[in-house]
């Protein structure tokens, strides 16, 4: 293609890509999902991150210590590396697609998996195999429960947490799905 175009044949140059190398534009959607959707997934994968094996930690656990210790915890709502603390990235949990949308997964339970915001958002919409990684198997989360047991204890024991709409949502969400699971 290089050679193509160098000696001036462009045209040459643009059938050589479209033929061994064809631009595919990825198409991209948000994704929304219910906190009991998120919370469902997480349970079943064992609060571990799906692409290194790593714990997680519950959504609402992060966000408690956050308003417990702000200054050496900080949040942020829209995740701003720069104000918020990288444990934030490492340890909350996130759905991915195993196959991207983009790419043609399906937008549903059987192709989502738990993974941190930092892998989450290093996948992008490569697949595993384009990347090297490997899929580690799902926990249990009566083995480790993200701090899940701790998050719904706290808040049981300091009401004035559940003022902050982010806490109580997630703590309505993990009561349901906790009396689900049972």
């Amino acid at each position: 293609m290089a050679a193509a175009i160098g000696s001036g044949d462009l045209e040459r140059g643009r059938q050589i890509l479209r033929a061994e190398y064809p631009f595919t534009p990825i198409a991209k959607s948000a994704r929304k999902y219910t906190t009991r959707q998120c919370l469902r997934i997480f349970y079943r994968d064992g609060f571990l991150d799906r692409y290194s094996g790593a714990k997680l930690v519950h959504p609402g656990a992060l966000r408690a210590l956050s308003l417990i210790v702000p200054e050496e915890f900080p949040a942020h709502p829209n995740w701003a590396v720069s104000q918020c603390h990288f444990a934030f990235w490492e340890l909350s949990p996130t759905i991915d697609h195993l196959m991207p949308v983009a790419r043609g997964g399906a937008d549903d339970e059987s192709n989502w998996v738990s993974t941190s915001m930092l892998r989450n958002s290093a996948k992008g919409q490569w697949t595993l195999r384009e990347l090297g990684w490997t899929l580690s198997p799902a926990g249990d989360y009566r083995t480790w429960d993200g701090l899940t047991g701790w998050f719904v204890e706290y808040l049981r024991t300091h009401p004035d947490l559940s003022t902050d709409n982010y806490l109580a949502r997630w703590f309505r969400a993990t009561v349901d799905v906790r009396a689900e699971l049972r």
